[in-house]
């Protein structure tokens, strides 16, 4: 329908980039995760892998170190996308290790995961965990916006993290829709608070 309204605060948060293999979808919840500050303790003293390059699988691998017998990271290319401070932080710590120009190709198990099938090189190997952290990206959900609002190159909602407020008067952004450094669901109850708290303030300076 349509609606008026004197402000507007979009919520709609975004989706994580599932992994595509075969036994992927079988096994979520199962032994595969998107939430390492959320699962990570389940995981202690299990052999675990992080799929991912970017700064996200970084500071996953990093969260798991604390619980986790070992840890392995997989990237796709040869390069890492994380900051190098960060990778070479993460990479020093005895317990963990990753592995680039990597294919996944299957996620076995029986009631649970119980190891990750791969490609590198000519080789297929296959690496025994008790879990897998997927780390491969969010999906925000602002394309309704997009004619509304000028979304970032990942198309976020930029907004001013002091207010949530977007470049467009009258209209407030929270939580994985919008351009924020961290993602997690009570980060983004706060920023939706700190948004209501701007909004009526504006509301009543009208």
């Amino acid at each position: 329908g349509s609606y008026s309204a004197q402000t507007v605060l979009i919520t709609t948060g975004s989706t994580r980039k599932k992994l595509e293999i075969p036994g992927a979808k079988e096994f979520e919840n199962k032994g595969i995760t998107y939430c390492a500050s959320c699962d990570g303790p389940l995981f202690a003293d299990q052999d675990v892998a992080v799929i991912g390059g970017g700064n996200a699988a970084f500071e996953t691998a990093a969260q798991l170190l604390a619980y986790a017998k070992s840890v392995t990271l997989f990237n796709r290319g040869s390069k890492f996308k994380a900051d190098e401070v960060t990778v070479k932080k993460v990479l020093s710590h005895p317990k963990m290790k990753a592995l680039t120009d990597v294919v996944l190709k299957e996620i076995k198990g029986t009631k649970f995961v119980e190891s990750i099938v791969y490609e590198k090189g000519a080789k297929t190997e296959e690496l025994p965990v008790g879990g897998i952290f997927v780390e491969i990206g969010l999906m925000p959900t602002t394309s309704f916006a997009k004619d509304l609002v000028k979304l970032n190159q990942y198309g976020q909602i930029p907004v001013d993290p002091r207010t949530q407020r977007t470049e467009v008067a009258g209209l407030w952004a929270a939580g994985d829709s919008t351009d924020g450094l961290f993602h997690q669901n009570n980060i983004a109850s706060g920023d939706a608070v700190k948004a209501l708290e701007d909004i009526y303030l504006y509301l009543r300076a009208r």
